[in-house]
């Protein structure tokens, strides 16, 4: 329980300014006069920097085919520029495993499944 009485709001703290310690070859240095084209002026406060995502319609394309071996549609984004799969659904280890259950599923059938050549006696 504080003891100062007074209403402090519950959640995330409030973030306290750092202000950098100025060195002892700071304290020490010349003031310089550099004209204009050889200075360095700081960047205007009022103008953020943008970091949204871009129009990402325009670098990738979505494709859907049909995997004979896993037995199932997959779904990639690629990169237009590239050419490399950027997100895929089912992931390939997904399609590899399913492939293989697949091929041991087809062996035990074919394994199971009477021959035409066969005679009944």
């Amino acid at each position: 329980m504080s003891t100062d009485f007074s209403i402090r709001p519950v959640g995330a703290p409030v973030a306290t300014p750092i202000v950098p310690a100025v060195g002892e070859a700071a304290r020490g240095a010349v003031p310089t006069q550099l004209p204009p084209s050889q200075s360095v002026t700081p960047a205007d406060a009022s103008a953020s920097a943008r970091n949204d995502a871009q129009d990402l319609s325009a670098l990738v394309s979505h494709q859907a085919f049909f995997d004979r071996a896993a037995g199932s549609f997959v779904f990639q984004v690629v990169n237009t520029r590239t050419e490399q799969v950027v997100q895929q659904f089912p992931d390939e280890a997904v399609l590899r495993r399913r492939a293989y259950y697949r091929s041991l599923e087809l062996t035990k059938e074919a394994s199971t499944r009477p021959v035409a050549t066969d005679v009944k006696a």
